[in-house]
């Protein structure tokens, strides 16, 4: 494989599924609820839109309180919205900088709310990638198919040279957001446990990935 594709949350940060569950616990919420509302109705609910730059903040917020409520549950959506900052995964970043060193193309492929600011933390992060790609920028979002082609006629231009989908391998931790990258052809690592994932990309680049 000569070219990678990473997800950002639960892959290059923390999962936001497991500061969702604090919270569920944290106000007597049913475990798992936050992560139901956001599968059901997936291309058009409150989640999907705001990750299409379709909702502002206050519409999603407006939103996905009423889908809650129509679920039989009072939920605040700016807890659930504080709960999506998590924390760098420093291995995952080291294996993306040795990825870098070996030359090896790289493309960051996030669902996003609004586009990551250059000014962060992200913003050095961002300069480790060929190439970002943000939902929110582009009005479509994983697992809509259209944005899987779009990330390779990307980082195509960024390096210079057509990327085959027989080359790229994708990391991230939802398996509805890889289907769609494996139908194109594209060798695709659920990352479960970051040790195991990091592991299974450096036989899949030849790329020393141990720190």
């Amino acid at each position: 494989m000569t070219a990678v594709v990473f997800d950002l949350g639960g892959v290059l940060t923390t999962s936001p599924l497991a500061a969702f569950r604090d919270y569920e616990r944290s106000v007597g919420l049913p475990e798992g609820l936050v992560a139901r509302l956001n599968t059901t109705n997936p291309h058009t609910n409150a989640w999907a839109r705001f990750e299409r730059s379709e909702l502002d903040r206050d519409g999603f917020v407006e939103e996905f309180e009423a889908e809650a409520r129509a679920a039989g549950h009072e939920v605040d959506a700016t807890k659930v919205l504080d709960a999506l900052h998590g924390s760098l995964r420093p291995a995952m970043v080291a294996a993306v900088r040795a990825l870098c060193a070996a030359g090896v193309p790289r493309a960051l492929l996030s669902n996003n709310a609004a586009p990551m600011d250059p000014a962060t933390e992200h913003g050095a992060l961002m300069q480790l990638f060929d190439v970002v790609v943000e939902s929110s920028v582009e009005g479509i979002r994983k697992p809509e198919p259209a944005i899987y082609p779009l990330t390779l006629q990307r980082l195509s231009a960024a390096v210079g040279r057509p990327v085959e989908d027989a080359e790229v391998v994708y990391l991230d931790d939802l398996g509805p957001n890889l289907k769609p990258a494996r139908d194109l052809g594209w060798r695709t690592i659920k990352v479960v446990d970051p040790a195991d994932a990091l592991a299974e990309l450096g036989r899949a680049t030849g790329v020393d990935l141990s720190t």
